[in-house]
């Protein structure tokens, strides 16, 4: 049946996703890489700034999704208030996002998976996780709240762990052969940018993957009992998990950590726990980094579908993928997004190298063309209000408008064009350009003279 997806989410589920959506391997385990290359420092820097833009993007999205609380979300604010061409492509890059990373997901599971059970082929152990997660998303949305709710906190316990063991290090309470030369002064140890000023912008880029994400508790709001309590508590724990949790954890790491000895192959996380003895720290924070991936691409399909579940339901793409079950679930569209990060894995297999490569670049770099759009559409509904003398709608503090939303815009903009500058992911940017081509040609070719289905006027929530 056709009809609407069911308010069941939960503030305190909501809060725990945005407390830790976007938590996963880019900390866990890149984390020590992007210290050698950008240096202690500079990486401390990198994940400021990060911090900063992400927050900024994130009170966009905010103020967007208490106005306008629809499943879809920034898609969804784009159309309105960009113009529907660029709501398609804000549509299609997310669902292209999470989709491919879907597929990278499920591979990454088996591979952590044969630590302990090395004689099992990847292929099984993402099978099995695939049907973990479709079962958590294919009943009701209260039940893929619950889950990812647990989910996210293992990792957030984990994390906590590590910033307590870590300031113990620092302070000499704990502290072994192996924690005798650490301390703040390995931050600036080998000066504050040892491999040029250049590594820094290098870094930011991987920081602001690393940050991706975050984002997606807008799409929550279309789903959440009351989306203008839920949002606004999840904005605040967003804000305290990039101080606390990400520069925290860096500045430990770099501290404990000598740069030049950063780039290893097992997690920095890991490193740290072993040097104090305490036993099986590998094979703890291997469990952790799981369930960081399963809680990833549990978020994941949960994204990719409600992503199709709005284009459907404003009249994209076909009406087929609108229908709900009993329960409110789009069966179809989450379907459909399983089928795509099941393509995804395969590729993964049979065209590493190419066309699968081709598509995590262009759907990592998305995702910042994502955060462009949620500021703009920002930016937009500011003047809107603004021609209507409605600006005391506002929630947040009104003094930080336009600057709020154009700084937001501006930074997300910067990221783009740093990449030129990166010749590792400059290819990124390149298969970039006639996608978004190929959208707009899609969506123009298709809907310019569209007589049966016109797209619905905006609709906000008053404050």
């Amino acid at each position: 049946m056709a009809g609407k997806l069911k308010r069941a989410m939960t503030a305190r589920q909501i809060q725990m996703i945005g407390l830790a959506s976007g938590i996963g391997t880019g900390l866990f385990l890149s984390s020590a890489y992007t210290i050698h290359t950008a240096g202690a420092f500079g990486t401390i820097l990198a994940y400021s700034v990060g911090a900063i833009l992400v927050y900024l993007v994130m009170l966009s999205v905010a103020e967007l999704s208490i106005a306008m609380p629809q499943t879809g979300a920034f898609h969804y604010h784009a159309q309105k208030l960009i113009g529907p061409a660029t709501g398609f492509f804000v549509a299609i890059s997310y669902w292209l996002t999470w989709t491919i990373a879907l597929g990278s997901e499920f591979t990454a599971s088996g591979i952590i998976m044969q630590r302990w059970f090395p004689n099992i082929p990847v292929w099984a152990f993402s099978g099995v996780f695939l049907v973990i997660i479709l079962l958590s998303n294919i009943f009701s949305v209260k039940i893929f709240g619950e889950s990812e709710y647990w989910l996210a906190a293992i990792k957030v316990v984990a994390i906590v762990a590590f910033l307590i063991v870590g300031v113990l290090i620092l302070t000499g309470v704990l502290h072994s052969s192996k924690t005798q030369n650490v301390g703040f002064q390995n931050i600036f140890s080998h000066g504050v940018f040892p491999n040029g000023i250049g590594a820094v912008f290098t870094t930011m880029l991987a920081v602001n993957f690393a940050f991706s994400g975050t984002e997606l508790m807008a799409i929550t709001a279309g789903e959440a009992a009351d989306p203008s309590r839920a949002i606004a508590k999840a904005i605040k724990a967003v804000w305290w998990r990039q101080v606390i949790f990400f520069i925290g954890s860096i500045t430990i790491l770099a501290a404990i950590i000598p740069y030049e000895k950063a780039a290893v192959t097992q997690s920095p996380f890991v490193t740290v726990f072993s040097m104090i003895g305490i036993p099986y720290a590998a094979d703890i924070m291997n469990f952790v980094i799981l369930t960081g991936i399963i809680s990833m691409a549990n978020s994941g399909l949960y994204a990719s579908t409600r992503m199709l579940w709005s284009l459907s339901h404003e009249g994209l793409i076909s009406a087929k993928f609108e229908k709900v079950n009993e329960n409110g679930i789009p069966i179809r569209a989450l379907l459909a997004s399983l089928v795509g990060g099941i393509l995804a894995l395969g590729s993964s297999f049979m065209a590493a190298g190419s066309l699968y490569l081709i598509l995590v670049e262009v759907s990592g770099l998305a995702v910042v063309f994502v955060w462009i759009a949620i500021s703009w559409s920002h930016y937009k509904y500011y003047q809107l209000l603004k021609r209507e003398n409605r600006t005391q709608e506002l929630r947040y503090p009104k003094w930080a408008y336009p600057i709020l939303p154009l700084a937001g815009f501006i930074g997300s903009s910067l990221s783009i064009i740093l990449v030129i500058f990166d010749p590792q992911q400059r290819a990124a940017l390149l298969w970039s350009v006639p996608f978004i081509i190929l959208v707009y040609g899609y969506y123009y070719l298709k809907f310019k003279w569209w007589p049966k289905r016109h797209l619905s006027t905006v609709t906000m929530t008053k404050k």
